[in-house]
């Protein structure tokens, strides 16, 4: 069986778990999973591991993020975007000025308070918001801090304005819509999204359902450069991959991409002083 990652460009209309599903036929194994969950209206970078290299999703999860969005102004929506029902309309409103939209955009820049859309993958109680939400039961999803880097507008007209966003994990691009909408006292709704970016994997990278197959598949290691490496001392790689720790001085809680002689054996964390092995390959 074949182990790497796939740099998939997910078509819009389709769920992560559907995009997921077809990467196991065209492998012929069900030992596939996906790094970071994309909006089925939503197209762009998701990544695919397969193999021994779904043990290492985890280690992408934290990776930051960058979009490009499309954001309608003048309607809202139950979902934050146009899949949901319309549940308020601006009629004859008047529109903002670019200049209004970059000063209010500039507010949300940095670390943020933001509220996760209803219609979306956050489990209360055990179950998935969007599963209370299609039933229209009542609940609430808390708040959390959330961090955008870079929001820069790059389009706009009186109806709509395309923005790029850098963030990290956590982020919904959807509560932004609408949260920028409010700013401008507007009801707002997210229009087009299309995620060009995650940690290293880049749509101008990204491969098409068609053009899959075991040659594409990107080694493991290649996948984890943003985590520092440590190079193990030959005769500790035994123990290392036995999950015997090894003493060494760096801060607790840090992953590392632990190689020997230039070959790959796994994540490694740190914790009070020593070197264990949390994934090896």
């Amino acid at each position: 069986m074949s182990d790497g990652f796939i740099n998939l460009n997910k078509p819009a209309g389709m769920t992560s778990h559907d995009a997921v599903n077809r990467v196991r036929k065209i492998f012929s194994t069900r030992k596939v999973g996906h790094a970071g969950t994309l909006d089925p209206a939503a197209c762009g970078v998701l990544p695919i591991a397969v193999g021994r290299a779904t043990k290492f999703i985890e280690y992408l999860t934290d990776c930051d993020k960058s979009y490009r969005a499309e954001i309608l102004f003048g309607l809202a929506t139950d979902s934050g975007d146009l899949d949901g029902e319309i549940i308020a309309r601006a009629e004859n409103f008047i529109p903002p000025t670019r200049e209004d939209f970059i000063a209010v955009a500039e507010n949300f820049v940095g670390e943020i308070e933001q509220r996760p859309p209803k219609f979306s993958a956050i489990k209360i109680h055990g179950r998935k918001a969007y599963d209370l939400a299609r039933k229209n039961l009542s609940f609430e999803l808390p708040s959390r801090r959330v961090k955008i880097f870079r929001l820069e507008l790059v389009a706009f007209d009186e109806n709509s304005a395309t923005i790029e966003v850098d963030c990290a994990k956590g982020t919904y691009i959807r509560s932004l819509a609408v949260d920028l909408g409010e700013r401008l006292n507007l009801p707002a709704a997210l229009k087009n999204l299309v995620r060009v970016r995650v940690g290293d994997f880049n749509l101008d990278d990204a491969l098409t359902f068609d053009e899959l197959n075991a040659s594409k598949l990107l080694p493991v290691e290649n996948c984890l450069r943003h985590l520092p490496t440590f190079e193990l001392a030959e005769h500790r790689v035994r123990a290392f991959l036995n999950g015997l720790p090894t003493t060494m001085h760096a801060a607790d809680e840090k992953f590392l991409r632990v190689e020997s002689g230039g070959k790959f054996l796994g994540v490694g964390r740190i914790e009070r002083g020593n070197l264990l092995s949390s994934k090896i390959f």
